[in-house]
């Protein structure tokens, strides 16, 4: 069991590349038959700071703490499900990639943007699925269904995996899976630095790893219990050092005093940071703020003191993909933003693709 401090005891601030060490786990029927969930229960079971819990039910919200949101939110933020995927027809993921694949859903980290904040709204808490073979192959039928064409995979539309990979394992299943299809490729985000199991895989570059970036002072007032700015990029070093395709998303892009002297020192310094030789061109994907009503409301009631720019009048409200509304920054706003990360990516990176700068 690692020495660090625990992530389960820290409710603010950054932390290092340390694990998550939930307070609680919860276990649904039959998820210790599963290999994940054996190696699971039998990292934790001795831990007497985890609480563990064998569900006969579905009831999960009866076992976490707390009767308001506020309290939910953050007694479920330390706690772990372990459930079987039901039904396997999987979500569409545009536009980075043609299905979501529903291996976790949750984060650790209280970002108070957060549109998971919105996604899951009561159910804060972290839950993998150990069916892991189930969800495979369902991945094949959705490949063979576009052969000969590629299909993507993203492993982290409603997550961040990492944090409980050292003990699940799960995303290097994922990853040796797509290493021996030629028609399937795989791809996740994250914050967290605790990459080390993931750097002797035999990926055959098919695997996407990319990491979320922000100026230090969005990380510290908007993104606590995660790890620094620097922290992630020594850990997207590793990560290229391994051979993986890597990319950046800069994101949420927030436009306040002083922020193109903030982002442009993210973008040196992760120019001179990364590795000399790279096996592949690095990817940039850059994201404004935006919120919708339902976020603000339920932003307001986890994070009452926030300090996030949610002012209506300030902004543009527009309509998206999915049927409702969102307010975003100005016509002349994001002109200048996109402008700014255009010129400046262009400028500094010479081998790198811009997907989308929105």
């Amino acid at each position: 069991m690692s020495n660090n401090k625990l992530v389960s005891d820290v409710s603010d601030g950054q932390i290092g590349g340390i694990m998550f060490i939930p307070r609680r786990i919860l276990f649904e029927k039959d998820t210790l038959s599963y290999e994940i969930g054996h190696n699971i229960y039998h990292y934790f079971k001795d831990n007497q700071n985890v609480e563990i819990i064998n569900l006969y039910n579905n009831k999960i919200k009866e076992h976490i703490p707390g009767d308001k949101l506020y309290d939910l939110y953050r007694e479920g933020k330390n706690t772990l499900v372990v459930g079987i995927k039901k039904g396997m027809k999987f979500q569409s993921c545009k536009p980075s990639a043609h299905y979501q694949l529903p291996l976790m859903s949750g984060c650790i980290g209280h970002c108070q943007y957060c549109y998971l904040n919105t996604n899951l709204g009561d159910k804060p808490y972290m839950r993998i699925n150990v069916n892991v073979d189930a969800i495979l192959d369902q991945v094949q039928k959705y490949i063979n269904e576009r052969i000969p064409e590629e299909t993507i995979f993203e492993g982290s539309a409603t997550s961040d995996p990492v944090p409980i990979e050292p003990y699940s394992n799960a995303l290097k299943h994922m990853i040796e899976f797509f290493g021996e299809n030629e028609k399937g490729r795989f791809r996740f985000v994250t914050k967290y630095t605790d990459v080390d199991t993931l750097l002797d895989i035999n990926h055959k570059n098919r695997s996407e790893i990319r990491f979320t970036l922000n100026t230090n002072k969005v990380i510290r007032e908007y993104e606590m219990r995660t790890p620094s700015m620097e922290r992630r990029i020594e850990a997207s070093k590793k990560v290229i050092e391994a051979g993986y395709p890597v990319g950046y998303i800069i994101a949420p892009v927030f436009l306040y005093k002083e922020w193109q002297k903030d982002y442009l020192e993210l973008l040196d310094l992760l120019k001179t940071s990364l590795p000399k030789k790279r096996m592949h061109p690095i990817t940039f994907e850059v994201i404004s703020h935006r919120y919708t009503t339902r976020a603000k409301n339920i932003i307001t009631e986890v994070f009452p003191e926030n300090t996030l720019p949610m002012t209506d009048e300030d902004r543009t409200y527009k309509y998206g993909q999915f049927g409702y509304g969102k307010y975003v920054y100005t016509k002349q706003d994001l002109a200048d933003m996109v402008d700014f990360f255009k010129s400046n990516i262009d400028e500094i990176f010479d081998d790198k693709v811009i997907k989308y700068i929105i």
